[in-house]
């Protein structure tokens, strides 16, 4: 059986005020299929973040992992940039 690499994507952290955990806010582009402008589409993933090294503002690397709870079940990979 071969193991499937994990879906990876980009955002910044909007709360980091649970235990272990952070939400991260993942804007893309996407052109609309009728109209064709392009828009900015947002979605918030809530993230384990076991040493708590992700605070608000930074940009972070997340991965897709098994289920840790009821609504988190991607990781943070690693912290690209910290807040200034």
């Amino acid at each position: 059986m071969t193991e499937k690499s994990a879906r990876t994507l980009t955002g910044t952290v909007v709360s980091d005020k649970m235990q272990n955990a952070a939400v991260v806010l993942v804007e893309r582009r996407v052109k609309h299929p009728v109209y064709g402008k392009i828009m900015t589409v947002s979605k918030k993933y809530h993230v384990s973040d076991p040493n708590n090294e992700a605070h608000t503002g930074d940009t972070v690397q997340i991965a897709e992992c098994r289920p840790v709870s009821k609504t988190i079940s991607w990781k943070v990979v690693a912290v690209t940039k910290k807040a200034g």
